[in-house]
């Protein structure tokens, strides 16, 4: 019997011919009534390719030839490098990986919720470095003892020096990706910013069609370095977009291709992955409820679009609404995190999230390393071949036998079932007492307490250090 490779098991919220409606809806409001810009370079690029720009009302209308045309030079895959340039994350067609949520204004700290300094941030991501399901770095926290306008590149300073693994960054400045340039040029060379990325930068339209001075220059200014951007587009459906998950899904799509056409149009070629963060607007509560099944539903329709348009994919999924590690927080990110590895989106980011994408949380991002691997099993399918149906085993084994002792066995258990961490609990009921008859929160705060004071991430050269924290020595944090 010839091997047969395991069927990676995928769901999909939208035929075909649904995606090909939503892209020409798309398309249409591009066209009329465009986009608003509040950037004179950004308009002015998009002028000099000969679009319709009304610099009085900072109007694009964007054709659908131009449209198609940027789509077809955005690379179809983005490769993020480890800090050492070694180690590489493939960002193509199905590929899964995990990042913690980013820039969560609150930490969780022992059941209180507060806001985050600096040594909160390097906690976190000395974590994350550990966790093997965690791919990659974010930076997760808005820190608060740092001069705010200093604060998008001293969270990327602390993940720089306190993990090799890549990151999802983003800048709140419009000087903020040129110094943040220079950071990753002393980590990684001048000619690896772009040529071997290590960091990927948010981007996010504001909804409904409009980008902000700010953002627009972020954008350009990545395109033209060479730098990975995600395309984070954020409607609400009921507020700043329509009510319906499919009206939802075309403003979301206006808003990336938009983002797509000001950064090919600055740099052709220029990496983009088509990312987002959208969500419901619950009505009864005035709440963004990021753990909803109608937002998870949104995220992984659009995520079909991006593959459908041969694009890197990114959406943010795994978080819960809870403002606390409880049932609630489990169930709403797992349900984000299986749907969006299901979908087959290139970056998921989220886990430790919670309270509508505002707080980070370190157990729950233990805990959510787990929901990760699990995820990643499924994936995997299930693997057909003579040796695994194990037809003669089980007729030589005959009935009334047993399999744990047989080579069978120990050659296939550890290939065949994702082993969690002790966090999840598999004890009887007796030793389950005699160790404490601790729950998930109670074993997740201790693996943290573990893991921050036995794990020591790889360090940076001596040289390459001294330079790092020479360049911040402006932006230390606040006494």
């Amino acid at each position: 019997m010839e091997e047969n490779p395991a069927k990676r098991p995928t769901i999909s919220l939208l035929q075909e011919e649904s995606i090909k409606e939503i892209v020409s809806s798309a398309l249409r409001i591009l066209e009329d009534p465009g986009v608003e810009i509040d950037n004179s370079e950004a308009l002015n690029i998009l002028k000099q390719n000969g679009v319709m720009v009304d610099l009085e009302k900072k109007r694009a209308k964007l054709s659908e030839d131009l449209v198609k045309k940027c789509v077809k030079s955005v690379p179809k895959e983005v490769k993020l490098y480890s800090r050492d340039g070694k180690h590489t994350l493939l960002l193509k067609d199905n590929n899964v990986h995990f990042d913690p949520g980013s820039a969560a204004i609150h930490i969780l700290d022992n059941g209180v919720i507060r806001k985050p300094v600096s040594s909160d941030l390097e906690k976190l991501v000395r974590l994350a470095d550990f966790l093997e399901f965690i791919h990659a770095q974010s930076t997760a926290l808005v820190i608060t003892d740092v001069p705010e306008r200093f604060v998008d590149r001293y969270r990327l300073y602390l993940v720089l020096k306190n993990s090799p693994k890549p990151v999802i960054t983003g800048a709140f400045t419009k000087d903020g990706v040129h110094e943040m340039k220079k950071l990753l040029e002393i980590v990684r060379g001048k000619g690896n910013v772009g040529e071997k990325p290590m960091a990927v930068f948010d981007v996010c339209p504001t909804p409904p069609l409009e980008w902000s001075d700010i953002t627009s220059q972020n954008l350009i200014d990545c395109a033209r370095y060479g730098i990975p951007v995600e395309i984070v587009s954020m409607p609400l459906a009921g507020a700043t977009a329509p009510a319906t998950l499919a009206g939802a899904i075309v403003q979301h799509t206006a808003e990336t291709l938009s983002g797509i056409v000001i950064a090919q149009l600055a740099n052709p070629g220029a990496p983009c992955i088509y990312g987002g963060s959208p969500a419901i607007f619950d009505m009864r509560q005035g709440t963004t409820p990021m753990g909803a099944i109608e937002t998870i539903m949104i995220d992984c329709a659009y995520a079909q679009i991006g593959k459908y348009l041969g694009l890197p994919t990114h959406a943010y999924l795994g978080l819960s609404d809870s403002k606390t590690i409880d049932s609630q927080s489990g169930f709403e990110s797992a349900l984000g995190i299986v749907l969006g590895a299901l979908t087959g989106i290139n970056m998921i980011s989220g886990p430790g999230m919670l309270d509508f994408e505002s707080c980070q949380s370190l157990e729950k991002l233990v805990i959510d390393n787990e929901i990760c691997g699990m995820a990643l099993r499924l994936i995997r399918g299930i693997q057909i071949s003579e040796e695994t149906l194990a037809e003669k085993l089980i007729k030589d084994m005959g009935p009334g036998g047993h399999f744990l002792n047989s080579r069978h066995t120990l050659k296939w258990f550890r290939a065949e079932q994702f082993l969690p961490s002790t966090l999840i609990d598999r004890l009887t009921t007796s030793l389950w007492q005699e160790r404490g008859s601790k729950n998930t929160y109670q074993k997740a705060r201790e693996e943290v307490q573990r893991i921050l004071s036995q794990h020591q991430p790889e360090s940076l050269p001596p040289d390459i250090e001294k330079e790092l924290d020479k360049m911040v020595e402006k932006w230390k944090p606040q006494k």
